[in-house]
């Protein structure tokens, strides 16, 4: 059985897709771009301002559903330039000090909006 994860403190899908989906103890969130969720407008074209943001807009599924950084155990970081591959592990590091979940990162030619990030991530309990 799946449940359909929706919060109006992370932005709304901009497309045909649902923000998450837990099904058998395991939350799949739909990867997640820096959109200010009372906007809906892409953050400041600063690669730590959209990664902050994107942080925040997957802390907020996360605590929706019941998980947090703790249950997170893979991240796939999408990035338009592979250069701000060092500004990200910063950030990422402040969330995962100790243990931190598996990850891919690829760059790719263009993310939804012009966004500099795109993450998605994969939790259990």
């Amino acid at each position: 059985m799946k449940r359909i994860i929706k919060t109006d403190k992370a932005p709304a899908a901009i497309g045909p897709y649902s923000q998450a989906i837990e099904t058998n103890g395991t939350l799949y969130i739909s990867g997640q771009i820096p959109l200010d969720t009372a906007t809906g407008k892409l953050v400041e074209a600063k690669i730590v301002a959209q990664t902050e943001k994107v942080f925040e807009n997957i802390g907020a599924i996360l605590k929706a559903a019941g998980y947090g950084f703790e249950n997170v155990v893979k991240m796939t970081v999408l990035l338009a330039d592979m250069g701000d591959f060092k500004a990200v592990n910063k950030i990422y590091a402040r969330f995962y000090p100790e243990n931190p979940p598996a990850r891919a990162a690829f760059q790719v030619t263009a993310l939804p909006l012009g966004s500099m990030i795109e993450i998605e991530t994969i939790a259990t309990k």
